[in-house]
């Protein structure tokens, strides 16, 4: 009997419904090959709603969320409600409130694609970054205290308790051992590096290095084990990108890194990312954004939307279609697409679904 998986789909703003749209495609076609079902329910979470209802998200919408087995986003952002609002009220919101602890973001280069780095390829391009995705300095631990004098006075602090911490790097060493280099048969070993700052934030980051060790020595003795300051890392992740297998950092520094990432692997148009809760409900998006001045052209590239939803099935356990997902939008880039960049890919919106979904 073939798995049932519920899907909440959450198009959002902008050109999100449309990429969503050709990822829901390409997913179709992969559980038709593969023998699994998708039942998909769409919610109006975003701007129009908001600017419609002046709600941002019902009471009911965590709650009914957790019903899912993933949710899948297309985009974020409107136009006509001040930054913020949509971002701190939806995506924040359910970040916490799912506790999706975990934020997965790929950095690789597919064939074809250019990257600024030069004399770089696809084989030297290819980690992934762990990012703890609900503590540290994110968190708004801090305030401001007499706002508008000469003495203003505002704090933010970085807080992590050894929890927080563990739980990020056991999924970290988990992923390593099964997605690192050496199980894909490209490197010598599967290798988990810790990104901090250990001379400056040494508070914070020897409570992480010591977990790092204690944890990776007790439980992956199979797993090598580095530490880079995070300074250093966004040398070399510009200079020999190739050294990286899997790193694992911080909230702060892996916002940061992921962005300098993706434009190494061609750019926003191609960089997907998921929100995940190992033992909860998951969110998948491209990180493009809502890109509002393209909306209902047809023009916009769906391949980061197409990625994330490989992804989504890959956490979900689906682990030959997500593959096989992936190595058609490989075959895309190499061979069809002249560019990723919005009214440039010598192919509409749609058509490039349509390939992807086609190969599969």
């Amino acid at each position: 009997m073939s798995k049932t998986y519920k899907i909440a789909v959450l198009p959002g703003d902008g050109t999100g419904g449309e990429v969503v749209a050709e990822g829901t495609k390409v997913l179709d076609a992969a559980a038709k090959k593969f023998g699994f079902k998708l039942d998909l329910t769409d919610f109006d979470f975003g701007g129009d709603r908001y600017l419609k209802t002046g709600e941002v998200l019902p009471d009911s919408a965590v709650g009914d969320l957790k019903q899912f087995d993933a949710i899948y986003l297309g985009a974020i952002g409107h136009p006509d409600v001040k930054p913020g609002i949509l971002e701190k009220g939806i995506l924040l919101r359910l970040r916490f409130e799912l506790d999706q602890y975990i934020n997965l973001r790929p950095v690789k280069l597919y064939p074809g694609v250019d990257t600024p780095l030069k004399d770089k390829g696809p084989e030297h391009i290819d980690y992934v970054v762990v990012r703890e995705n609900t503590g540290g300095i994110y968190t708004g631990t801090g305030g401001i205290s007499m706002k508008g004098t000469d003495q203003e006075v505002a704090v933010q602090s970085m807080v992590y308790n050894r929890f927080q911490v563990e739980r990020c790097l056991r999924y970290a060493f988990d992923y390593t051992e099964r997605h690192g280099k050496k199980a894909q048969g490209k490197g010598k070993a599967n290798t988990l590096g810790l990104v901090g700052k250990t001379n400056v934030l040494t508070h914070v980051f020897d409570l992480w290095e010591r977990a790092f060790h204690e944890v990776g020595k007790a439980d992956y003795p199979d797993v090598e084990r580095e530490y880079y300051h995070v300074d250093a890392t966004c040398m070399w992740m510009v200079k020999s990108p190739e050294w990286f297998d899997v790193l694992v950092t911080s909230n702060m520094f892996g916002d940061i890194i992921t962005d300098l990432g993706a434009i190494t692997q061609g750019g926003m148009g191609i960089a997907a990312g998921g929100n995940i809760n190992p033992e909860g409900v998951s969110m998948f998006e491209p990180i493009g954004g809502s890109a509002p001045k393209y909306t209902g052209m047809g023009i916009i590239n769906p391949l980061a939307s197409i990625v994330a939803g490989a992804m989504m099935l890959d956490t979900l356990g689906e682990y030959k279609a997500a593959e096989t997902i992936e190595n058609a939008v490989m075959k895309i880039t190499d061979t069809k697409i002249k560019s990723l960049a919005a009214g440039k890919m010598g192919y509409s919106t749609s058509e490039v679904g349509d390939m992807v979904a086609d190969i599969l």
